[in-house]
């Protein structure tokens, strides 16, 4: 049987591609911005500065080779950022094609309840819909996996998502949340580093202290840009840094996490230690360098509401610390259990949880219905 023939030049299909990939194109107009003004500035900075303005040779040698370092970890961290892809979720949390079918075919209420089940029963997803249902995506026809979400953007499921952040022109998720807040530390570094050793020739400046060069306006500019970023910066930078410490996402902010039995704006948070080990890794030696180390798959994740991580100390008196919330029936995940799978070959989310079904008599998920949520 032949293709069918493309849509013709003027037909809506055409135009809605035509239209798309000018949208591709204009999202890209932030990420070009910054590169050329990191570009002027390694100009202002190395030419106008350093070569033709300081005289001190030993000054012109430490200002090269630390203005060096910080552009290399900046443009490092931001490139990382940038062309880091997404995770998605796996093919566990995809219906399958007999599942699709019937969530299609039945009309909403029991049977598709019942697809749902089936779909969940194994997935390790403790979150739900702030009227209990379970976290379904019309769009790409799968079970959420906790703290992941659809981007309206890039029109996928994000692992983890945090936001889609225009000036990378890419979802800020599990893959790259590290790579993103390295590139907000040594782009404040980078900045707070050009104002400070620009400052006396700022002044300079103002005091006629320069001779009548073009390298008098590349100065001034270049502290004024420094500046100006680095109040912003050291903001957003702060922030995330707070987001990091209680192991939240911004999108978690603005909408806590609705669990089995209530809503808990501190369901993921294990303290700040494991919090900060989450993104960064057990190991401190890629700490500050924008290469993956985060721990966990992307896909689940431990919770304080969950029996106690063996790795915590104990409560007085002997009594878990979890022991109020008895009532929780989900299966223990510490955090030593999610190590990431590029890093070591510890059991997935999978083999726990099904050992962990095993165990359990009588067990279920709560009501599941379908309620779309992006």
């Amino acid at each position: 049987m032949a293709a069918p023939p493309p849509p013709a030049a003027g037909a809506p299909g055409a135009w809605g591609g035509v239209r798309r990939r000018c949208q591709r194109l204009l999202y890209w107009v932030p990420v070009l911005f910054i590169s050329s003004i990191l570009c002027w500035s390694y100009y202002a900075y190395v030419t106008q500065l350093c070569l033709l303005t300081m005289t001190n040779i030993g000054e012109k040698v430490v200002c090269l080779v630390a203005y060096h370092i910080f552009f290399m970890l900046f443009v490092w961290s931001y490139w990382k950022t940038i062309f880091t892809l997404p995770m998605n979720p796996s093919k566990e949390f995809h219906l399958s094609y007999s599942d699709k079918e019937s969530l299609e075919r039945e009309p909403r209420g029991e049977s598709q309840q019942e697809v749902l089940r089936r779909a969940a029963k194994d997935l390790p997803i403790y979150t739900r819909t702030m009227s209990g249902a379970i976290r379904y995506c019309d769009r790409c026809h799968l079970v959420k996996p906790d703290r992941c979400h659809h981007c309206s953007v890039c029109d996928k499921c994000i692992l983890k998502m945090d936001h889609h952040c225009p000036w990378v022109n890419n979802c800020v998720g599990f893959s790259n949340y590290k790579f993103f807040l390295l590139f907000l530390a040594y782009s404040l570094l980078y900045c707070l580093f050009v104002a400070a050793t620009d400052l006396q020739y700022f002044i300079k400046f103002w005091t006629n202290g320069l001779p009548d060069t073009q390298a008098k306006f590349h100065i001034m500019f270049l502290f004024f840009a420094a500046a100006m970023f680095s109040v912003s910066l050291s903001s957003l930078f702060g922030y995330h840094c707070w987001l990091v410490s209680k192991n939240k996402s911004t999108l978690e902010v603005f909408r806590a996490p609705i669990f089995r039995h209530r809503t808990d704006k501190n369901g993921f948070s294990l303290g700040f230690s494991k919090n900060l080990r989450q993104v960064f890794g057990d190991e401190k030696k890629y700490w500050l360098l924008p290469v993956f180390s985060s721990l966990g798959d992307g896909c689940s994740f431990p919770t304080c509401l969950v029996n106690q991580d063996p790795e915590q100390a104990s409560t007085p008196g002997g009594l878990n610390s979890t022991s109020k919330n008895e009532n929780h029936l989900f299966p223990a995940k510490p955090l030593c259990d999610s190590q990431s799978h590029l890093l070591t070959d510890t059991p997935t989310w999978s083999e726990t949880a099904a050992k962990a079904e095993k165990g359990k008599v009588g067990m279920s998920n709560p009501a599941l219905t379908m309620e779309n949520e992006t």
